[in-house]
């Protein structure tokens, strides 16, 4: 299969990420994390039972695998609840433009050109532009104010972005260790759950979603986007990322029942615009 379609398989999935992440925000962001992690990781057992060695790995790389898929979640379903859903979602979605920007400290023969710059300014403008129009209430009033949730989305964003190009870097691992990566991070996260936040009970209707969660954007767009990376270069599939903060501004828009405010919409657009520009110049 082309590694587009691998890609586009991923960003089909991280479409619903925030939409199930906003429905899920009762419960607690490390037990959360834990159940859809370690249920995304049960993707992977066919191929463990197969031959066991594809979880023979390093113990950087599994260090690795860790960072990026506990640390960028965590981050983002703590942006999800503290910040409006819709802005800190765009937030969040810079994560292709800083693959671009980069690029160049983390992969060897990538240069920094003034065009990165142009796009780097312009993506975190919309993202500037989303924040403001929630601290001012925008057309709708629905804005809920600047809030620090905008932080921790700007480190998911730093976090999927650094992983995906130092899995350029480690040595070549089977696309079946990122259940590793998702049975060890989800581990650690329940973890810290029975540490630091108090038990909830789950509904039918909780675990219906983790299930969904868990098995879809947690769990096989791992995979998809792991055998993306691995047969194209990040910039080619960076310009395919953009279609996700599109994808999952609606489905949040949609599903919330909120209007598309000008401002968001120039959020997006600019955000979007900044990928398209980092990406053909390269």
């Amino acid at each position: 299969m082309p590694a587009p379609l691998y890609a586009l398989g991923a960003i089909a999935l991280w479409i619903s990420l925030a939409t199930l992440g906003v429905s899920l925000a009762h419960i607690p962001p490390f037990l959360l994390t834990g159940i859809s992690l370690l249920l995304g990781s049960l993707l992977a057992l066919p191929f463990v039972l197969k031959d066991p060695r594809v979880w023979r790995l390093p113990a950087s790389t599994l260090a690795l695998g860790v960072y990026g898929l506990f640390g960028y979640h965590f981050l983002l379903f703590i942006a999800l609840r503290m910040a409006p859903p819709v802005e800190a979602n765009l937030v969040n979605y810079l994560w292709p433009l800083f693959m671009v920007v980069l690029a160049p400290l983390f992969l060897a023969g990538i240069r920094l050109r003034a065009l990165h710059v142009a796009a780097a300014l312009l993506g975190f403008g919309g993202a500037a532009i989303a924040i403001v129009g929630a601290s001012q209430g925008d057309a709708t009033g629905l804005g809920g104010g600047w809030s620090w949730g905008y932080v921790p989305a700007l480190g998911s964003a730093f976090i999927w972005a650094s992983y995906s190009l130092l899995t350029q870097r480690v040595k070549p691992f089977p696309t079946a260790a990122i259940g590793l990566f998702g049975a060890v991070s989800g581990v650690l996260a329940l973890l810290c759950h029975w540490a630091l936040e108090p038990p909830v009970a789950l509904s039918l209707r909780d675990w219906l979603l983790l299930g969904l969660m868990g098995l879809g954007p947690l769990g096989a767009s791992f995979f998809l986007w792991d055998k993306a990376l691995k047969n194209a270069s990040a910039q080619h599939i960076g310009l395919l990322s953009y279609l996700t903060p599109l994808g999952s501004t609606a489905l949040l828009l949609l599903v919330s029942g909120r209007p598309l405010s000008w401002r968001i919409g120039l959020a997006a657009v600019m955000i979007i615009g900044a990928a398209l520009l980092g990406t053909r110049s390269r």
